[in-house]
């Protein structure tokens, strides 16, 4: 009918609003962050071990250097040293070499299982909970979000456990060597680890920041896209670049502000730690020439100074990551709050059932699908889409929904599958209530061909075989064939394997491919929403075909809008708010109803030009 607007993805009115959820506690984001990395916490622990071995064998070289360095003084045997410090260098090599792979690896399978979790979280969902939230968004945390875990979860941990033990292990033998010099290090350190501390919540803040936005270009990016033709038609390229660009600048401005913050810490780290160096080698060299230190320490103790650098930068380094990491997490789990279909199941079932009960047998007089005075919002404050609707769909014959913009055609259709749940009243599959049935037994009865059929990513063949993978070649063409594309199809270089995208299918051809996919999973149940709208006239006739081979021996409800779809329906439901205001068949209500007059009149106008076929290739 003349309605175009309803909306294909509802959001039932229990489903909690999409923004983002307040962000939990840093301990509680810390504890997400170890949720991620539990599950390979064998291979950290090995990643541990490996670490701490090559971390052994770099705390143990000053000592075998000054070993040397003795032996050269007193002129003996330097053999041992000497391949005791060759030892440890290979030692150290393949230890660090094996852990970087182990924690690689660890890493990249963390990064792995989050974006399945994901995943498998967004296709669980319901409509209406995906529907609410920016696509570019769901798709950046999924991309941009985990890979921020992969350092974080993995390298992170065991960086910092090793850098403190590096960092306790450098400062006890130094001690060990002089403690007076001991002394002098650790006062500069402190200083400039207080300062370190102070840096590191504002560096968190700017990169979680920065995260949020690149989120936001990717939402907006998707949307821009996706609606190219029209940006384009509306001359709206530059308007809608610079929105782009706002985003994109102001995640960058958040990025140099984390960048500027983390190279001043990095920075004030390895200034700090050369100061106290620089202190150290003019306070060791007095310590000698008082005699309170031989030469041999003194250099033994430097190389340790000089090795400060290193746990100091690595629990640098692996704090930021380990910040960034934090707020990934946060972001990512955020998405647990999305409602699963899952959940849905017996929430509130039929006392009978629930008690164990049989389910009703069913009769070949019996309706497929009933609807008793339901109830469906949007929203807890907006008025009903539909508002104590009952309707029967039988086992067999074309029921056409008409209506105009607003009148909830769309959402019943929407509401039979599944894709939203009702506030009141019952639906019931075969005398089954909804509630007692998955989402999967509802779906495999029915098939459903949207007004803007998308093209799945793949082949002609990937697309009609879509709901039967194991369909077979003759099935295939079968179903092409009763939609007048198999001699077009046939005329393809590469056939049933000829790629398909939505740039190179056209509206009509979209159409048919989802009837044929429709026809190959034999539905109890055909749903059709507008499929006749704004199609050409070869399309409308397979259209027309497929209602009338798919009536004989099953049910299709239609949403009408083209007037010879009405025409031959057996029964016709006028909606109008969210109610059911007539029923019967064309003719009767062309004689009862004024409303129904008015759409039949306006369906005259919208047929009078005359159909076009749409012959462009595929």
């Amino acid at each position: 009918m003349p309605s175009a607007t309803e909306p294909t993805t509802p959001a039932p009115a229990d489903e909690p609003a999409a923004p983002a959820a307040e962000a939990p506690p840093k301990l509680a984001r810390l504890r997400l962050l170890l949720a991620f990395a539990r599950p390979h916490q064998r291979m950290l622990l090995l990643g541990l071990v490996l670490a701490i071995g090559a971390s052994a064998t770099q705390l143990a070289t000053p000592m075998v250097t000054r070993d040397i360095l003795t032996a050269l003084a007193d002129s003996s045997s330097m053999t041992g040293p000497v391949m005791l410090l060759a030892g440890l260098v290979v030692v150290g090599a393949a230890a660090g070499l094996v852990m970087w792979i182990t924690l690689g690896t660890v890493g990249e399978r963390i990064v792995f299982d989050a974006r399945v979790g994901m995943v498998r979280r967004y296709l669980g969902a319901t409509v209406g909970s995906i529907a609410k939230r920016p696509t570019g968004e769901l798709v950046t945390r999924v991309t941009s979000d985990t890979v921020l875990l992969r350092e974080a979860a993995a390298s992170s941990f065991v960086g910092l456990f090793n850098g403190v033990v590096m960092l306790v292990g450098t400062l006890i033998l130094m001690g060990v060597l002089d403690l007076v010099l001991l002394g002098a290090t650790v006062a500069v350190i402190s200083i400039v680890t207080v300062l370190f501390l102070v840096l590191m919540p504002t560096i968190a803040k700017a990169q979680e920041q920065a995260q949020e936005h690149v989120g936001r270009l990717g939402g907006r990016l998707e949307g821009a896209v996706r609606a190219l033709r029209t940006v384009k038609a509306a001359r709206a390229e530059q308007r809608i670049g610079d929105a782009l660009q706002g985003d994109a600048r102001t995640s960058m401005e958040h990025s140099v502000r984390a960048v500027r913050r983390e190279a001043f810490a990095w920075t004030l780290s390895w200034t700090g730690v050369h100061v106290a160096t620089i202190a150290i080698l003019a306070f060791g060299a007095w310590r000698v020439d008082q005699g309170h230190l031989d030469v041999p320490s003194l250099i033994a103790f430097l190389l340790y100074a000089f090795g400060l650098t290193g746990p100091i930068m690595e629990l640098t380094q692996n704090t930021t990551a380990l910040q960034a990491g934090i707020a990934a997490a946060g972001r990512i789990r955020e998405l647990d709050d999305l409602p699963q279909e899952s959940d849905l199941l017996g929430a509130s079932p039929a006392p009978a059932l629930a008690a164990g009960a049989a389910a009703p047998r069913v009769g070949p007089d019996a309706p497929v699908l009933t609807l008793d005075e339901v109830v469906v919002a949007y929203g807890p404050d907006r008025p009903p889409a539909l508002d104590g609707v009952s309707l029967t769909v039988p086992r067999r014959g074309h029921i056409a929904l008409v209506g105009p913009s607003g009148a909830g055609k769309t959402t019943l259709l929407s509401l039979l599958l599944r894709f939203l749940e009702p506030q009141g009243g019952e639906l019931r599959l075969d005398g089954r209530p909804y509630s007692t049935v998955s989402h999967d037994e509802v779906r495999a009865r029915l098939a459903y061909v949207e007004q803007e059929t998308p093209v799945v990513p793949g082949t002609i063949r990937e697309n009609v075989t879509f709901v039967r993978p194991d369909a077979s070649e003759d099935e295939t063409w079968a179903a092409l064939r009763a939609v007048h594309l198999a001699e077009h199809v046939a005329g393809l270089p590469e056939g049933l394997d000829t790629p398909l995208s939505d740039t190179s299918v056209s509206g009509g051809q979209r159409q048919r491919i989802a009837l044929a996919r429709a026809i190959l999973r034999a539905p109890d149940v055909l749903l059709l929403d507008e499929a006749t709208a704004q199609i050409d006239g070869l399309t409308e006739r397979a259209v027309h075909d497929v209602i009338g081979e798919l009536s004989q021996r099953g049910a299709v409800v239609t949403v009408a809008h083209r007037l010879s779809t009405v025409v031959d329906a057996d029964r016709i439901v006028v909606l109008q708010d969210g109610r059911v205001r007539a029923t019967g068949t064309h003719g009767e209500l062309l004689a009862a109803d004024d409303l129904y007059r008015q759409l039949v009149e306006a369906l005259r106008i919208a047929d009078a030009p005359a159909d076009v076929t749409e012959d462009a290739p595929l």
